[in-house]
């Protein structure tokens, strides 16, 4: 078997494992390489062909493939290494990477550094009970984007979508324009969860109809689709007898979430956030295994890009720090959440130093705040008119107000 030795490996080649490695060449690192499973670089972005990307990292609206296109050409620029079809089959807590591709088939590598930066699959049909026989025409949102976006293939006329997640709002859309009709968009939840700005502009704007608290209860076709039968759901998401009704239709998409991909993350024995389903981090995106990074929707599911560039670039940087010898490795503060707020990341803060903490909430709130406590003491208090399931939150603690936590256990809540 082939051996190699690299001081840093990123798995993924989207638009987190290509900002990882920007910015770790940009901090003087140049033994950088990339492995990418796909035929190309740019992960989903390629397929996402609508506009809305890159407001925040660099000042314009983008399509996902010129986003994509901005970072691919910033790691040709530096001669980053790539490998593209190339499948990473295992990595262990020494930092070895086993992968396989047609030219070397299967090699190892040894890793200074690893970047985690697998992103995340849909939810799959087979997750969902749904009573009917097994017909053709129910597709996940995003396989039938690249239907559309890529192979020029439009997967049926009459649609109806369950979930209100952002691809599904986003293929709500695109359908409409390609001369489908969209009948329905069912969520089993009370609220959307996707941007504000893509239930106005992808649903909204073409009258299509968003039905909150209901879900698909039935399908309907033998070979083809042919029907789904909806019902309203109660407060404990079960179908309210009398509420059923039946929509034609040909095709039904799944918007019903995002996993992320971290089998090789469980693999190797990292430490795992159960509401996350990525690994804990601290606030340099480093595991518990020293010199293993993770970034991205790998390690928590973004809403914006933009947001995902900012975070592999944190774990990019800190990982030509670990190269160097200069990372901290005591755990000085953890963080938790009192279940309104659903998750924070990082979970721990292991460097006396500013730090922006992402979170998200479990439910709709309005006219709120974010409060933060180290025992008895606030930290910081911030009031916001709403906060909402489908919107990334941050707030930015100042390394003042960390001394003051050093030692103790930092506590994320919504308040009045």
């Amino acid at each position: 078997m082939e051996k190699m030795k690299k001081n840093l490996v990123i798995v993924g080649g989207g638009p987190a494992g290509m900002a990882a490695a920007v910015a770790a060449y940009d901090k003087g690192e140049r033994d950088i390489l990339i492995l990418e499973r796909d035929t190309a670089l740019g992960g989903i972005l390629r397929q996402c062909i609508h506009n809305g990307f890159g407001l925040h990292r660099f000042g314009e609206e983008l399509t996902g493939p010129e986003y994509a296109y901005r970072y691919e050409a910033m790691v040709k620029e530096r001669n980053i290494e790539f490998m593209t079809d190339t499948m990473v089959i295992g990595i262990d807590r020494e930092r070895t990477v086993t992968a396989m591709n047609k030219e070397h088939g299967i090699f190892r590598i040894e890793a200074g550094a690893i970047v985690l930066a697998m992103g995340c699959r849909e939810r799959p049909k087979g997750a969902f009970n749904f009573a009917g026989t097994a017909t053709a025409g129910i597709y996940t949102a995003g396989t039938a984007q690249k239907f559309v976006n890529m192979m020029g293939m439009m997967p049926g006329k009459e649609v109806v979508i369950l979930g209100s997640g952002d691809i599904g709002l986003i293929m709500a859309r695109r359908m409409t324009l390609e001369g489908a009709k969209v009948k329905a968009v069912c969520e089993l939840m009370p609220y959307s969860g996707g941007l504000a700005r893509n239930i106005e502009q992808c649903l909204h704007d073409f009258d299509i109809p968003l039905l909150l608290s209901h879900t698909v209860v039935e399908i309907h076709g033998k070979d083809r689709l042919t029907a789904v039968t909806i019902a309203e759901v109660d407060g404990s998401r079960r179908p309210i007898p009398g509420t059923e009704q039946t929509i034609p239709c040909d095709t039904l998409l799944l918007s019903c979430g995002l996993i992320p991909e971290n089998e090789l993350t469980r693999g190797a024995g990292i430490e795992m956030d159960r509401v996350t389903n990525g690994a804990k981090v601290n606030a340099d995106r480093e595991t518990d295994v020293p010199g293993v990074f993770a970034c991205g929707n790998v390690l928590h599911v973004h809403d914006l890009v933009d947001y995902v560039s900012e975070e592999a670039a944190i774990a990019g940087g800190a990982a030509v720090r670990f190269l160097r010898g200069e990372t901290e490795a005591n755990t000085l503060i953890e963080l938790a959440t009192d279940g309104k707020v659903r998750y924070t990341v990082p979970e721990r803060i292991t460097e006396i130093k500013e730090t922006k903490v992402f979170f998200r909430v479990g439910d709709v709130f309005r006219d709120k705040k974010i409060v933060v406590r180290a025992g008895d003491e606030v930290l910081l208090s911030k009031k916001k008119q709403k906060f909402a399931p489908g919107e990334m939150e941050t707030v930015t603690l100042p390394a003042d107000a960390l001394r003051k936590a050093e030692g103790k256990t930092l506590r994320f809540s919504i308040e009045d």
